[in-house]
């Protein structure tokens, strides 16, 4: 035990030397956290700006003009059609409506026409426009089929519909997407840099079997379980670190809410740093030099991020593309922090701490495999 103690202070004291290395491993995270918060964290809900032009001079289309004026998170402006269009085009309006003459009597048939939305924003503004003003059609249409034709009774109604005594208690929803899209930024972004940092202590082994420490410590009451043992402890104990100091700047000082108790994302995190480990251990087993395990290093972590959904929605891909991510750690993880942020029970997950240390131990027994096969010295020169 003192020896890998030992080798652990020896690992960690070669490493932080430099102190740009203190940087990268607890500097880079942060910058994960910045960018998910420039993205994200300025979002907020505004009030939809729609103008409207009125062509009909009936008492329906007034009384619409009004409903859609009273509407809380609207607000109306009224236009011409000469400059609706470069006013839609400039972002000065989400949309228009148009209500055309005969608008009125079209209604008061049951069948409405005469009126058009005009946005460039697509169904995410039209679709919520249209939510409003259809229910609101609707139930003009259905006092003027109960009045049957008779106008008085139809005004009679309608003042009363339109002056309702009834009550209703409104409560407003917390908007958990905004904190939901920060985590999984945040945490896609450090599932890389605890990649980055476990392949680098790895990398470690392969660089000092190629200048010849490593040998020189076997010659030693030191044996190579011992070395690779304190290597995977130090690189733990890094990961450990990035995991504690990264939640802990995400909560207390960017105040992002995570829905995910701390304790909860911090045991996700650490079974992803075992596998994290454990891949970056296997990959150097498989290299013949420092180079060799770079390369193959850039070859799987960035593309593996990619196609978990570390850095960018994961329903956005083709649905062959996600039943690959299946193979992947990093799915995993999202995949996990995901359904605690929808309120699943923490201990329902097992199946998914399963698989992780599943990914973690097949991983860690390649490269014993490996490490116990490849003896030959002659490849480091």
């Amino acid at each position: 035990m003192k020896d890998v103690i030992w080798l652990m202070k020896k690992i960690l004291s070669v490493t932080f030397r430099k102190k740009r290395n203190i940087l990268l491993y607890f500097g880079m995270p942060l910058i994960g956290i910045v960018i998910a918060f420039l993205a994200y964290g300025g979002s907020s809900q505004q009030a939809l700006k729609v103008g409207v032009i009125n062509h009909d001079s009936g008492q329906i289309a007034g009384d619409t003009v009004n409903f859609l004026n009273h509407l809380e998170n609207m607000s109306l402006i009224k236009v011409n059609e000469s400059s609706m269009k470069e006013q839609i085009a400039a972002g000065k309006l989400d949309c228009a409506i148009i209500l055309d003459e005969g608008f009125s009597e079209s209604i008061q048939t049951g069948n409405p026409k005469h009126i058009q939305l005009v946005s460039i924003k697509g169904a995410e503004v039209t679709g919520f426009v249209k939510a409003y003003l259809y229910q609101y059609l609707d139930n003009v249409m259905a006092l003027n089929k109960a009045a049957d034709g008779d106008q008085n009774a139809y005004q009679k109604m309608s003042a009363r519909y339109q002056q309702a005594d009834f009550k209703f208690h409104v409560e407003t929803l917390q908007d958990t997407s905004k904190g939901k899209n920060m985590t999984n930024w945040t945490i896609g972004f450090l599932l890389m840099i605890m990649l980055l940092s476990a392949g680098n202590f790895a990398g470690i082994i392969m660089k000092e079997k190629e200048n010849r420490t490593y040998f020189r410590l076997l010659s030693t009451p030191i044996n190579a379980r011992k070395y690779v043992l304190a290597n995977i402890a130090v690189s733990m104990l890094v990961m450990i670190v990035q995991i504690i100091f990264t939640l802990l700047v995400v909560t207390n000082v960017f105040h992002i809410e995570m829905h995910v108790p701390i304790w909860q994302m911090s045991i996700i995190l650490i079974l992803f740093a075992l596998v994290a480990a454990g891949l970056s251990l296997m990959i150097v087993s498989f290299s013949n030099s420092s180079r060799a395990a770079s390369a193959m290093q850039n070859l799987i972590f960035t593309p593996s991020c990619l196609l978990a959904g570390c850095f960018f929605p994961f329903d956005i891909m083709p649905k062959t593309v996600q039943k690959i991510a299946n193979f992947i750690p990093q799915r995993w993880v999202l995949d996990t922090i995901s359904q605690l942020q929808q309120g699943y029970h923490f201990g329902s997950l097992y199946l998914n701490f399963m698989i992780l240390l599943a990914f973690a131990a097949v991983f860690f027994l390649v490269s014993v495999y490996k490490f116990g096969r490849n003896n030959d010295v002659r490849n480091f020169a």
